[in-house]
């Protein structure tokens, strides 16, 4: 598949290894590093302008790495690009550590997956009981036991 791609800073994305699923996203501060201060959080750009496909999004999720070792994370877990914004990506970080963190120039932040999605029509109906049965049923958060 083919994607068109405006790079303020002249980077293309690339996948790691020729297995990955998602590609690294840097970030693009022309004017320098940025602190994400303890706790908070901020909208990081990328230089980014992407032209997704109809039917295909772009997950943005958090890198295991900074994650771990750093407590940087996404705010909203993960993040959805829709295939008709046309905008710059930014990439919403927060810091859940104790420590600072500076953000530099061209550093991966996040990754990005591309993803196939279909859109659904519901069917309303009167009751419950017009939706069909499984062995599971209405077996929520840890039903199933520890084992």
């Amino acid at each position: 598949m083919e994607i068109k791609i405006v790079s303020k800073s002249g980077r293309v994305p690339a996948y790691a290894t020729s297995d990955s699923a998602g590609f690294d996203l840097p970030a693009y501060l022309p004017e320098g590093d940025f602190l994400l201060k303890a706790g908070e959080r901020a909208l990081v750009p990328t230089g980014f302008f992407v032209e997704l496909p109809p039917g295909y999004e772009a997950q943005i999720r958090a890198r295991s790495g900074l994650a771990i070792k750093h407590g940087i994370g996404l705010v909203n877990g993960i993040g959805t690009v829709d295939p008709d914004y046309r905008g710059e990506w930014n990439v919403p970080l927060i810091n859940w550590s104790k420590e600072d963190y500076l953000i530099k120039d061209g550093e991966r932040i996040a990754q990005a997956v591309i993803t196939k999605f279909e859109q659904v029509d519901f069917q309303l109906v009167e009751d419950i009981s017009q939706i069909s049965e499984t062995e599971r049923g209405s077996g929520g958060f840890g039903h199933t036991g520890k084992e």
